[in-house]
Parts: structure tokens; C-alpha cells; sequence
């Protein structure tokens, strides 16, 4: 037998198939949480997974604001950032960051699983994340899925 009998199957924008996934965030842990969002928006439990096309699911991502973190990381986790000037550091911990706006924990977390390319850029435009329960995204009907039962 010379040849092969069956083919690779690369996904393409045309050929793959995206859903609406809709996660609720109470009582989950903020790192776990993420990474398991960072594999549904990058398409890796799909079966016809293409590293290099965004392959994965839109993710509405609710209840924010009752994200868990384990430990001290509330008061001693920083978040670093830079204003490009001399001398321009700032920082801040997880509570001022969490006062401020709590969906950027969840949104930073995912963010920092996901390629740092141009391709990575387009896949995190498909996050969409909330702090309460109310989202705007009813009319796409998401599919209410259970993150403990995804490995």
C-alpha cells in the first residue's frame, strides 16, 4: 500500500463551526477557571482542533464578581503595569483591581493563556465577560456548559 488512506483535516474560516458557550463563574477559581476558558476559545476540544485558525467558541462568561482566589492572592498577587515613562511603574493588587472593575481579573487571567500574536488578539475578541448575571447576548442562545466536567 503506497498511499495513505485517509487525510488530515485542517479547519478553515469557511469549514468550522462556532458556538455560543455561556459559563457561570460563581465560586470558581480564578486560575482554573481560565484555562479552561483559554481551551474553549482556542478550539482544543474540538476534534478537528487547527492551531493556526480561530476554531473555537464564543465564551459569555457571567458572575464575575464572585470569582474565588485561593490563599493570600487576594492582597499579595500584583498586577504590573508600565506608562512608559522614566520611573512609570505601577501596580496594583488583586482587591484594587477587583474594586475597580471585576471582570478584568477573569479578562487578564484568559488573556494571559492565549498566543501572543495577531491570531491570539482575534480569539480573545471572543470573551465576553459580566459581572452580574444579566449579559446581552440572549438572542445568540449560549449553551450553558459545566466547567468541572471538561478536563
Amino acid at each position: 500500500m503506497n498511499t495513505l488512506s485517509y487525510k488530515t483535516v485542517s479547519a478553515n474560516s469557511a469549514t468550522v463551526n462556532k458556538e455560543w458557550v455561556l459559563v457561570d463563574a460563581d465560586g470558581q477559581t480564578l486560575g482554573r477557571l481560565a484555562s479552561k476558558i483559554a481551551k474553549l476559545i482556542r478550539g482544543k476540544y474540538k476534534p478537528n482542533f487547527t492551531p493556526h485558525v480561530d476554531c473555537g467558541d464564543n465564551v459569555v462568561i457571567i458572575n464575575a464578581e464572585k470569582i474565588v482566589l485561593t490563599g493570600n492572592k487576594w492582597r499579595d498577587k500584583s498586577y504590573i503595569r508600565h506608562t512608559g515613562y522614566p520611573g512609570g511603574q505601577r501596580s496594583l493588587t488583586a482587591t484594587e483591581m477587583f474594586e475597580k472593575d471585576p471582570t478584568r481579573l477573569i479578562e487578564k487571567a484568559v488573556k494571559g493563556m492565549l498566543p501572543k500574536n495577531t491570531l491570539g488578539s482575534a480569539l480573545f475578541r471572543n470573551l465576553y465577560v459580566y459581572a452580574g448575571t444579566e449579559h446581552k447576548h440572549d438572542g445568540q442562545k449560549p449553551k450553558a456548559i459545566n466547567l468541572n466536567d471538561l478536563k
